[in-house]
C-alpha cells in the first residue's frame, strides 16, 4: 500500500529547467544568479524591500538574533507553540529563552497575555531584547496588538514565519510584521529548495549583515580575512533554482492545500468530537497542515486516530509540543502555558500536501470517521 504523507514535496516543471540552466553556466556553488534572483523575487512577494537566502530557516532565525543585538544572558521570549528550529538560535547566542503562551483564535502567540508580562518584565527592569512571534501552521498571529506591545518598550521583533510563506495578516503577506522575517524551504513547507531559508528586513544593514555572517564573515581584502566568527548559512544556486520555479507556483500550492483542508472540515462537519483548526478573522491562511483537535470528553481520543491511520499507512502527527515542556527547554521559565498544553493533548495534524490525490483525501477521511463512530 503506497505510504501517504503528511507534506510531501510538489515539484513542477519549470524547478528542471532552471536547475538546469544553472548546471549549463556552472553556477553550482552556494550564490549566483539563482541566488540573487530568488532574494528579488521573494521579496517583491512580500512585500519586504530586503532578503538573504541562507540554508535554513533555523539559519535565519539565528543571524535574526544576532543582527537585532542578542548577546549571552539576554532573555529572548518566544511562541511555546512552535517546532523546536524556533527557539533553539536563543541557546545557540547564550540567551534565556522565555516561552508565551497561546490563544484559541489562532493557535498562535496570545498578544494580551504578551502585553501583561511585558509591563510586569519593565517593572522589574528585566525586558526581553526580541520577541519571537511564529505564524503557526500557515496562520498569522494578530501582529499589531503584539507590535504595539513590542514597540512600548523598544523591544524587537523576530517574525517565525516559516509556516506561512503565502499567508496574509489584514491583506498583507506575512513576514514583513517584524525588524526580522524568516521563511523556510524545508522539503515539507509549501514550497521547497530542498532546504534552504529566507530572511527578510525592512533595513537593508541588516540584511547586508546576514549575507555577511553567512559567508564565514570574510572582510573586503586579497587574502581571507576574519574580524569576526561567521557561518557557513548561504544557499547555493541549484537550490535557488529550484525555490524560484517553487515561487511561482506559490498561490496554486496555497489553494490545494486550502483544498485539502475544506474537504476534511466538510466530511467530519457532523462528527461532534471533531474541531477543525480554526481560521482568525484578521487573516488568510495557507493551511500548510490540516489540524484538528479531538474533544476531551469524546471516547475515542487523538492517539486513537493517529494509530488508525498509521495502521493504514498514513502519516499523521500530533500538534506540536509546547517547547516550555520540551525536555531540552527544562527549567525555562513560561507566560501561561495551559492553551498550547491543551492543545497538544487533542491536536493531530493530517496529509495536507498540494499533491495529494482524492483518493488519498478520501482514505483519511475514511479511517477518521471509521474510528470516531466506532
Amino acid at each position: 500500500m503506497p505510504r501517504i504523507y503528511l507534506s510531501s514535496p510538489h515539484i513542477g516543471s519549470d524547478e528542471r529547467a532552471l536547475v538546469t540552466d544553472a548546471f549549463d553556466t556552472n553556477w553550482v556553488a552556494p550564490l549566483g544568479p539563482h541566488v540573487d534572483a530568488f532574494e528579488r523575487e521573494l521579496a517583491s512577494y512580500v512585500h519586504v524591500p530586503h532578503a538573504a537566502a541562507l540554508s535554513s530557516g533555523t539559519a535565519a532565525i539565528h543571524l535574526g538574533l544576532r543582527l537585532l543585538g542578542v548577546k549571552r544572558d539576554d532573555e529572548v521570549w518566544c511562541s511555546s507553540m512552535t517546532f523546536s528550529a524556533s527557539a533553539n538560535p536563543i541557546l545557540y547566542e547564550g540567551a534565556i529563552p522565555v516561552f508565551v503562551d497561546a490563544e484559541r483564535s489562532s493557535w498562535n502567540m496570545d498578544p494580551a497575555l504578551l502585553a501583561d508580562a511585558l509591563d510586569d518584565a519593565a517593572r522589574r527592569g528585566r525586558l526581553p531584547r526580541v520577541v519571537i512571534v511564529v505564524d503557526l501552521y500557515g496562520q498569522s498571529a494578530d501582529h499589531d496588538p503584539i507590535r504595539a506591545a513590542c514597540a512600548k518598550y523598544g523591544v524587537k521583533i523576530l517574525e517565525d514565519a516559516a509556516e506561512a510563506l503565502g499567508a496574509t495578516y489584514k491583506g498583507e503577506p506575512c513576514g514583513g510584521f517584524g525588524d526580522v522575517g524568516i521563511f523556510s524551504f524545508n522539503g515539507n513547507k509549501i514550497i521547497t529548495t530542498s532546504g534552504g531559508g529566507m530572511l527578510v528586513a525592512h533595513d537593508q544593514a541588516i540584511v547586508d549583515g546576514a549575507r555577511f555572517l553567512a559567508t564565514q564573515a570574510r572582510d573586503p581584502a586579497p587574502h581571507y580575512e576574519h574580524s569576526v566568527v561567521g557561518f557557513n548559512y548561504r544557499l547555493s544556486n541549484i537550490c535557488a533554482a529550484i525555490g524560484r520555479g517553487q515561487l511561482r507556483v506559490l498561490d496554486e500550492r496555497v489553494a490545494a492545500r486550502r483544498r485539502v483542508f475544506a474537504r476534511y472540515a466538510e466530511a467530519f462537519a457532523d462528527l461532534p468530537a471533531i474541531t477543525m483548526m480554526p481560521e482568525a478573522p484578521w487573516g488568510h491562511g495557507t493551511r500548510w497542515l490540516s489540524c484538528l483537535t479531538v474533544d476531551g470528553a469524546s471516547d475515542v481520543g487523538r492517539e486513537d486516530i493517529r494509530l488508525a491511520l498509521l495502521a493504514k499507512e498514513i502519516e499523521a502527527r500530533p500538534v506540536w509540543k509546547p517547547m516550555h515542556r520540551q525536555p531540552v527547554f527544562a527549567g525555562c521559565r513560561a507566560i501561561g502555558g495551559a492553551v498550547s498544553e491543551d492543545l497538544f493533548a487533542r491536536g493531530l495534524c493530517l496529509p495536507s500536501g498540494s499533491n495529494l490525490k482524492d483518493a488519498d483525501i478520501d482514505e483519511v477521511i475514511d479511517v477518521v470517521r471509521a474510528t470516531v463512530l466506532r
